[in-house]
């Protein structure tokens, strides 16, 4: 476990660098916001290109591992929004939160740390729970929120999600790398080196990134934060394991990966998605904070048990 904790710190302290440098406002809000961009469109997307373009689909798609992410995280999602529906909460609000406890920080911190911590192998299965993520939940967070402001579904709802997925440069970065490696064309060397080079400030410049946006996020209403980050932290790791484990049964090492996945903190795109809804945002932005701090220790407890350490 203090093996497992002391390989997770670097990553967490260099949070925790970014959270310094927001809060001394030695980097601004301005400054934060352009950088997650750098890193959103260019370095992060260098890296997925990368990843996939060297990866068959096969190495990627596992039915048995999407099944077990798909119910562990749906179960979640539906717990959240019964308990928010149960303290009166209307359809959006209730999404919302369940976004914030379903939906991890895959992209910023998953991607770089777990494929450094569980080794190459485990990009396949990352880049996996990534793509449910944000094809599956975020265009059913869309499809929630539209469809209840609108009191109704139509064919607009579903052109919103379709324009939002193509629009994004993490899923566009994955469909282009798996249509390079399905050509079998390998990349030359020169551009390999290129997406390399730029893949590689993925890393520090997201951990930073969160941090700094950190800094400007208040921990207001604590109960219901505390309650969604429980969840996240907690309940969702331990549904997709049960997933894993107990209803789809798959490849050890892969069912650890996607456990691993599922114990990440809340993502920071919730924020950005509450923020363009207008819905609790201070709500998400604590659960953030709270989640993303606890979770130094306890993702590091879920990787010592699903590595055995």
């Amino acid at each position: 476990m203090l093996d497992i904790f002391l390989k997770t710190l670097p990553f967490f302290a260099l949070i925790g660098v970014g959270y310094v440098a927001g809060r001394t406002r030695f980097f601004t809000e301005e400054a934060t916001a352009y950088l997650t961009k750098f890193v959103f469109y260019f370095a992060l997307s260098a890296m997925l290109f990368r990843f996939s373009a060297n990866l068959s689909l096969s190495e990627i798609y596992d039915g048995r591992v999407l099944a077990a992410y798909l119910w562990g995280t749906a179960v979640v999602y539906g717990i959240a929004m019964a308990v928010a529906f149960l303290r009166g909460l209307d359809t959006q609000t209730a999404a919302i939160e369940a976004q914030c406890a379903a939906i991890g920080n895959t992209g910023f911190l998953g991607v770089p740390m777990l494929a450094l911590l569980l080794g190459q192998e485990a990009i396949g299965p990352i880049i996996l729970v990534l793509s449910t993520d944000l094809i599956v939940f975020s265009s059913l967070l869309v499809i929630l929120v539209v469809g209840s402001r609108q009191g109704k579904m139509d064919i607009t709802i579903f052109r919103t999600v379709a324009l939002g997925l193509a629009k994004n440069p993490m899923i566009v970065a994955i469909v282009l790398g798996l249509c390079v490696s399905a050509t079998s064309v390998p990349i030359p060397a020169a551009v390999n080196e290129f997406l390399s080079t730029l893949g590689a400030a993925a890393t520090p410049g997201a951990l930073f990134a969160i941090g700094a946006s950190l800094a400007s996020k208040s921990a207001e209403r604590l109960q219901i934060a505390g309650w969604l980050s429980f969840c996240k932290l907690i309940l969702h790791p331990a549904f997709v394991a049960a997933g894993a484990f107990v209803f789809f049964p798959t490849d050890p090492y892969k069912a650890g990966v996607i456990v691993s996945a599922a114990a990440l903190p809340v993502a920071g795109n919730v924020f950005i998605l509450a923020q363009h809804y207008g819905i609790a945002p201070q709500r998400v932005s604590a659960s953030i904070l709270i989640s993303t701090t606890i979770s130094i220790l306890t993702v590091s407890l879920v990787i010592a048990w699903v590595t055995g350490v």
